[in-house]
């Protein structure tokens, strides 16, 4: 465990977890733009967004297991080199079908950054620090996704899209140097066992019936199923005059929650705490939209209280897992639940809308919310009797 935290080598680690976001993010952002690079693709350019979280929902607890056993500093350094050699690949515009084959291994390379990163960032934070750090590593999507649609889309437009891949692949290659040098010195770590088969199904039934590997991933994928469905069908129903602006707010009221209340509140509490805090008062902010529909405070109150979840969820992971073995296996369940979350939450809220309509907005997210607090609540009950669910 750290006495002091690395800064530098936080922030240089953060950095490479916005260039793993943008490997998710990069196609959404042009996806209009896909279909004149594969006319004949139709549909299936959808696969070209999904593919990478599909990944994710497969192997997010193997990502952990693995990365724990080859070691987090050539785990990460192999991934980045990986998703920079994949991007200088996708800037040459190949076939559709390698293009899709390209992003099953850009998937592999964005597991491997969102598991072995955060676990580093643990390692290298003192104790009071960790809830500034890992809040920081949690803003890392939206802070990739904001720099993509402000610098990422008009890149594309301005040059076309293999300049974008271009781009992202000098950048993952520039993190990969950087941390070549800056992660030489990390603490020992413990020898893994053996990898195999058995011993990953063996693994996954561990840290799904872990109140203490668990949690951090069950509360996680509540909230990933919430937020992104609700940044998806929420604008129809804001006032045409407050729709821009309260949709750009939203995300960066999060952000801005996360690293000031919420850093502030983890110096006092429990992560768990903060995030059982967030996951009630998104459902209230819920109640409140269902009252005053498309209220653009009820929004912004909302948006508040999801940045409450998002970074103390990450702070989580250390605080109820000694070890950086185990903070890799939380992390990996983080990045499976994340993934199911973001993958089922819109079609899920999409259905809901067209079967009951407005009313399945606050009816679905809130009651995600609810869920995400009774499970937290749940788990928290069984840390304290010392029972693992079955």
């Amino acid at each position: 465990m750290a006495e002091t935290t690395s800064f530098l080598r936080v922030f240089a680690l953060w950095a490479a977890g916005l260039g793993a976001a943008a490997q998710y993010g990069k196609m959404s952002v042009v996806f209009d733009l896909l279909p004149g690079l594969y006319p004949e693709a139709g549909a299936a350019l959808g696969f070209l967004v999904s593919l990478v979280g599909g990944v994710g929902i497969l192997l997010g607890v193997v990502a952990g297991l693995v990365v724990a056993r080859i070691r987090y500093r050539r785990a990460l350094l192999s991934a980045l080199w990986l998703g920079a050699a994949v991007s200088a690949f996708q800037a040459l515009t190949p076939g559709f079908g390698w293009m899709l084959a390209s992003r099953l291994l850009e998937g592999l390379s964005h597991l491997a950054i969102v598991v072995a990163a955060p676990t580093l960032i643990a390692q290298l934070s003192a104790p009071r620090d960790r809830g500034f750090t890992l809040t920081l590593w949690g803003t890392f999507f939206g802070v990739a996704f904001a720099a993509l649609a402000l610098l990422g889309r008009p890149l594309a437009l301005a040059w076309g899209l293999p300049a974008l891949f271009a781009a992202h692949a000098l950048y993952m290659a520039a993190c990969a140097m950087v941390l070549t040098s800056s992660l030489r010195r990390l603490p020992i770590e413990s020898p893994q066992p053996a990898f195999s088969l058995p011993q990953i199904l063996e693994d996954h039934l561990t840290i799904y019936r872990s109140p203490f590997l668990a949690a951090p991933a069950a509360g996680w994928l509540f909230y990933t199923f919430s937020f992104v469905s609700i940044l998806t069908v929420l604008p129809p129903y804001l006032d045409a005059v407050w729709r821009a602006p309260v949709m750009a707010a939203m995300p960066l009221t999060s952000i801005a929650v996360s690293m000031t209340l919420g850093v502030a509140l983890l110096r006092r509490l429990p992560a768990v705490t903060v995030v059982q805090w967030g996951f009630g008062l998104s459902a209230l902010s819920m109640g409140w939209l269902w009252v005053s529909p498309g209220a653009p405070l009820a929004c912004l109150a909302l948006a508040a209280a999801m940045g409450l979840i998002q970074g103390a969820s990450f702070a989580a992971v250390p605080q109820l897992n000694q070890g950086a073995a185990a903070q890799a296996q939380a992390n990996g369940a983080m990045a499976q639940m994340g993934n199911l979350g973001n993958s089922i939450g819109t079609p899920i809220m999409a259905f809901g809308l067209a079967s009951i309509g407005a009313s399945a907005l606050p009816l679905l997210a809130g009651g995600a919310f609810l869920l995400g607090l009774v499970v937290h609540l749940l788990m928290a009950a069984a840390r304290r009797s010392g029972r693992v669910p079955v």
